[in-house]
């Protein structure tokens, strides 16, 4: 059940713009009820009584709704609840009641999405994705969860012409961004690294405010072993990312830097022995 916890309140968090980077997260579970989940801390420490409470308020919301079956304020106690709890099936229906009451409200229709594919449901959650793209192309947060099953699926063409599309749509640097980034995500996978670093580049060319893009070609960078340029650019990136994301960016420079060379003793330099040391 504790993986169970870790992915509602990590997975069901969307992750717009540098999605393998683990940047820009966004709190969809919270957002959806108005600040009311629990982090993931929370909810693994819960003792036998707060369980016992919990399912308790659970079945509180049940009763209400079976006389009031669109009583908001109780569909998302009861969805919340169950998260709590862990029943990630269990949130499945009152998710499915809040997301048709707030169409106009794009964060409960790909929250639900993330859920069904969570459960298996590829073709449920593709078909939640593409709603929410119907109205909003540029919704970054569909798009990922879109692109993640096509990619599952094997069918990285479909991926990059869903990405495609969404990009022509755009109105704007801040909404072609993302989308770009994302764009690049996919070259990376398929091993097409030149093509994404010309993404990263021309993003880059474009504004050298946005720490996303040297980031990213920080990351494919060092994958390439090109720990030098890596370093750099990270550098860059922290420099210019929010105070959230520093501390990320720098455990990634961290990463590119060169061991350090032992220093071999002089020919004439007598080589102690290592004496134990005593505990204090």
């Amino acid at each position: 059940m504790l993986n169970r916890h870790r992915w509602v309140m990590n997975l069901v968090v969307s992750v717009s713009l540098l999605a393998l980077a683990g940047f820009s997260l966004f709190p969809l579970v919270n957002l959806a009820l108005d600040g009311g989940a629990v982090t993931a801390t929370e909810a693994n420490n819960l003792s036998a009584a707060q369980m016992s409470q919990i399912q308790a308020q659970a079945q509180g919301y049940t009763q209400v709704l079976q006389k009031e079956p669109e009583n908001q304020v109780a569909l998302k106690g009861l969805l919340n609840a169950r998260l709590q709890l862990g029943d990630i099936k269990g949130s499945l229906l009152p998710l499915e009641k809040i997301a048709a009451l707030n169409p106009q409200n794009s964060d409960y229709t790909v929250l639900l999405a993330q859920t069904k594919q969570y459960l298996g449901d590829r073709e449920g959650a593709a078909n939640s994705y593409r709603m929410v793209l119907s109205a909003q192309p540029q919704n970054i947060n569909a798009l990922q969860g879109l692109v993640s099953l096509l990619l599952d699926a094997k069918r990285p063409e479909s991926a990059m012409g869903a990405v495609k599309t969404a990009l022509k749509k755009a109105t704007s640097d801040a909404e072609a961004t993302p989308i770009k980034l994302l764009l690049a995500q996919i070259y990376i996978t398929q091993q097409r690294n030149t093509e994404a670093l010309a993404i990263y580049d021309a993003l880059i060319g474009a504004s050298k405010e946005d720490f996303r893009p040297f980031l990213a070609k920080a990351l494919v960078l060092k994958q390439m072993g090109n720990l030098t340029e890596a370093r750099t650019l990270l550098t860059t990136a922290t420099n210019l990312a929010p105070a959230e994301y520093k501390d990320q960016i720098n455990q990634l420079a961290q990463a590119t830097q060169p061991p350090k060379a032992a220093i071999a003793p002089q020919p004439n330099q007598a080589i102690t022995k290592p004496q134990p040391q005593v505990a204090k």
